[in-house]
């Protein structure tokens, strides 16, 4: 960890604050009391207010008139909030920009370089810069009136004032709250320490990064195996097979048991397809179905509620917790299960009242049902994470729903919504709040849709294809009454091959992947981020929010259905593009085409960018063969990161650093140096340098 970064985390108290709380539940660090004038913020602490009401607690911050906001979690329709409500609340469909999401988080970054996190699982409200003070507005120019001129700018010029603005924050329900502030100087300083707070970013197991294929929800154990089969026949690289609700003998509310008529040996199934070198990830829910092994265990230790006829188990008790972790470590990851699904726990949308518990609901713990909507997700993440780390290994899985805090959570955000622009709009926002997404594919119009839509899960944190209910798989038509892989789809081929090569590419991009995830535990540095955050001195990145950053040097701008070109805003700085390695001038906006095969993808000139000859798989003894490219000048370092990429032992020292060092600069076709430090077995094998300039 880097105290450096650890540094400039400042705590202030209001009131009296609630007991449960993220930083009480799940934070890693303490903070020191805020002093005035001791964070580097650009207000002092008497610049601060807050007052309790009949609602709750209301604080008020100083704002600059030009200031932009970032974060607030997963948001799937804006990404600068400036002038904006954003309304923390836990809700599975969040259809309009209230800033409701299934995983918002209480937590925003300034374009004024710090970092603000409520300490809360109360549904908070951030009012940032809507409203001035009475008086406020005495001073400011007269409006333009209606009459003489209109025009939406007119009729709006009171929006456009320059009085006093504030960042009003009520928390309701409660007589306090503690604010967390995060010092810069710049935005992505500022949650990189927010990340850091939270425990670092999580280091995923590396078979965690290939590609994940969730089967067909009818399947049974004769068709997953054979589908299992046919993927290692045709060459397609699969790292992890998930399983969706029929694989429980009943599924809303969950049994946690195998539906034997489906899975008659489901130890054989798990046993063969670790023969084939495949990972198996569960879906499942924390609603516990009264047939359930677990009901009779935890119904002393519920909520008072039930969820479709099962129990809400208090996983904020501790003995509840430890029973919910353990079930699953004895009946799953002791019998070869590497990762779980953890559905359903981000509350109703306002069309689906039994979707969960009512907030009148009351938990053993003490908590009631607003805070536990808030906090179930994080809980639930926590509590399978456990059950790995009590047997010394990794897992990386999917959620629902999460919270403040999350970075160090080895889960994966996803959603019921299918919007293809939303979802990358959710990826670039992803990065300012400290959570995961993937823009899974899980519904699309055609094969052109499929093939968009795979593009950006391949450069995204979890290459994965959901085919629950996905109507146009490229390899094999569903024969839903045999429950067997019937024929292709793609009689030419061509769709399966694009889509194959795609799989392909995901898995030559392990080594630079698992590196930036590297960076994110031990730095902060998110592995996807928004443009404003690497550049936030150029004004025209403060609103992209359909391209972003990914790791060191890659920048992703996907294409959706339709287009067959895009524009792409290139910062300042040459940058290369990833396909044909043509050089092109940044600071401006271009224009790229862009066939069905191709997505733009560019390189930042002085990048090293390692590229590992594809595999089917990660196992044990994966040894990567790569090609090392250094673009633009040289004399660039790129410290790539080996471990054994699953189990505990990095914590302890047990990793190496490989650092590539290029050559001197442009034209050398030579090999650069290579560095290797620590004692662990190689993962990587460097073949080739190439120097593109």
């Amino acid at each position: 960890m880097s105290t450096a970064l650890c540094e400039g985390v400042w705590r202030c108290t209001f009131g009296a604050a609630e007991n449960a709380s993220p930083v009480r539940f799940f934070g890693k660090y303490d903070a020191a009391a805020l002093e005035d004038g001791g964070a580097l913020l650009p207000f002092k602490h008497e610049h601060i207010t807050w007052r309790l009401t009949q609602r709750g607690c209301v604080i008020e911050l100083p704002m600059k008139n030009d200031e932009d906001f970032y974060g607030f979690g997963l948001q799937f329709h804006s990404i600068n909030h400036r002038g904006r409500r954003r309304f923390m609340k836990v809700n599975s469909d969040p259809v309009t920009d209230t800033g409701e999401s299934h995983a918002p988080v209480p937590f925003y970054v300034s374009s004024a370089g710090y970092g603000v996190l409520v300490d809360t699982f109360r549904y908070v409200t951030f009012f940032l810069g809507t409203n001035g003070a009475k008086g406020s507005s005495k001073n400011i120019a007269k409006p333009v009136k209606v009459h003489e001129e209109f025009s939406e700018q007119a009729l709006y010029a009171l929006k456009q004032a320059r009085n006093e603005r504030r960042v009003l924050i009520e928390t309701p329900n409660c007589k306090g709250v503690d604010l967390y502030f995060f010092e810069g100087p710049s935005m992505l300083d500022a949650v990189r320490r927010y990340n850091l707070f939270s425990g670092g970013g999580c280091l995923p197991p590396l078979w965690g990064l290939g590609n994940w294929y969730r089967a067909y929800g009818g399947s049974d154990q004769q068709h997953v195996l054979k589908m299992a089969e046919d993927f290692r026949r045709d060459s397609i690289p699969v790292d992890v097979i998930g399983l969706e609700p029929g694989w429980h003998s009943h599924s809303y509310s969950c049994t946690y048991a195998w539906n034997k008529s489906l899975f008659p040996e489901p130890d054989a199934l798990l046993g063969t397809l670790k023969q084939q070198n495949y990972h198996v990830n569960l879906w499942e829910h924390v609603f516990v179905h009264p047939l359930s092994e677990l009901y009779g265990q935890l119904e002393s230790s519920a909520g008072d509620y039930e969820v479709w006829g099962g129990l809400v188990p208090d996983l904020a008790d501790k003995k509840a917790g430890d029973i919910f972790s353990e079930f699953h470590g004895k009946n799953f990851i002791d019998h070869g299960v590497s990762g779980f699904k953890a559905d359903e726990c981000d509350n109703s949308d306002f069309n689906k009242s039994n979707w969960s518990f009512p907030d009148l609901s009351s938990f053993p713990s003490g908590l009631d049902g607003e805070q536990m909507h808030s906090a179930l997700g994080m809980l639930y993440q926590r509590t399978i994470e456990k059950a790995f780390r009590d047997r010394g290994l990794r897992t990386l899985g999917q959620v629902r729903s999460s919270w403040a805090l999350a970075a160090g959570s080895p889960f994966v955000l996803y959603s019921d919504l299918y919007d293809h622009r939303q979802f990358i709009r959710a990826l670039v926002n992803s990065g300012f709040s400290g959570l995961l997404w993937s823009p899974e594919v899980r519904s699309c119009k055609d094969t052109e849709d499929f093939i968009r839509r795979l593009q950006s899960v391949v450069f995204s944190p979890q290459s994965l294809l959901n085919c629950w209910r996905i109507p146009n798989p490229p390899w094999y038509q569903v024969d839903i009454e045999k429950n067997l892989a019937g024929e292709r789809m793609d009689e030419s081929g061509e769709i399966t091959a694009i889509a194959a090569s795609l799989l392909k590419l995901r898995m030559k991009l392990l080594p630079y992947l698992y590196t930036a995830f590297r960076r994110y535990h031990t730095e902060g540095l998110p592995p996807v981020r928004a443009l404003v955050l690497d550049y936030p001195k150029d004004g025209r990145t403060h609103s992209i929010d359909d391209q972003y950053i990914l790791g060191d040097s890659l920048l992703v701008a996907p294409v959706f259905w339709g287009q067959n070109s895009r524009t792409v805003f290139l910062p300042e700085g040459d940058w290369y593009d990833f396909w044909t390695h043509e050089k092109i001038n940044g600071g401006r906006a271009i224009s790229y085409d862009a066939p069905l095969d191709r997505i733009p993808v560019f390189i930042k000139s002085g990048s090293i960018l390692p590229l590992a000859e594809p595999v089917q798989y990660v196992d044990a003894e994966t040894l990567f063969s790569m090609t090392i490219f250094c673009f633009g000048v040289g004399g660039k370092n790129f410290t790539l990161y080996e471990d054994d990429g699953t189990s505990l032992a990095y914590e302890e020292g047990k990793y190496n650093t490989v650092v590539l060092s290029a050559g001197a600069s442009g034209g050398n076709s030579g090999k650069g140096a290579v560095s290797r430090t620590g004692t662990e077995k190689p993962r990587y094998n460097i073949r080739e340098w190439k120097y593109i300039v």
